[in-house]
């Protein structure tokens, strides 16, 4: 099982250093989370831009969060009304969800602490597993282990049980592992 708390200083990847260590689909996510912060408005990506990207992008995410089906229009009309209703009230602000310190130099320009964080947890998950490249259940697996973050605050008002997404997490990375070594 994952320790569920955060990775490290959530200091994030130097640009340079992502498209070393990205798999083609999870970059997609990054741009996608990057232009929907842009058209938002919202002066940093934050972890729930990512989740945002991740749900649109992969199908394999999509049946992480809900294995049963019927949340995943609920949980992306949460995402996109955030500019009009739900999640308004993060407009111009820090996501900060506590699990690591605000970085006041350093950080990643562009992303919130807490979201790159969430890239550095999927990169040691990754690592953990002997991959090269950070998928994306990499990174939703590091999203869900920050309970303080938005992408999280999002999928429990989606009625997502965190709890259960980071068992199914772990075990598909277990599975994975024991495939490997096959």
């Amino acid at each position: 099982m994952q320790n569920r708390t955060a990775y490290n200083s959530g200091a994030g990847p130097s640009p340079e250093d992502l498209d070393a260590w990205l798999t083609d689909e999870l970059a997609s996510v990054l741009s996608a989370a990057r232009r929907r912060a842009t058209r938002d408005g919202d002066r940093q990506v934050d972890t729930a831009h990512l989740l945002h990207g991740l749900l649109e992008s992969d199908p394999a995410v999509r049946e992480m969060v809900d294995p049963e089906g019927g949340r995943i229009a609920r949980l992306l009309g949460y995402l996109v009304q955030r500019s009009i209703g739900y999640g308004r009230q993060w407009h111009g602000t820090v996501e900060d969800s506590g699990a690591v310190p605000i970085v006041t130099e350093g950080g990643v320009p562009g992303w919130s602490p807490a979201a790159a964080a969430a890239m550095d947890g999927a990169r040691d998950r990754a690592h953990a597993r002997y991959a090269v490249r950070a998928e994306c259940l990499d990174l939703l697996a590091a999203l869900v282990d920050d309970a303080e973050c938005r992408a999280v605050e999002v999928l429990r008002r989606a009625s997502i049980d965190t709890m259960q997404l980071a068992v199914r997490l772990d075990q598909q990375t277990l599975d994975a592992m024991m495939e490997d070594e096959r």
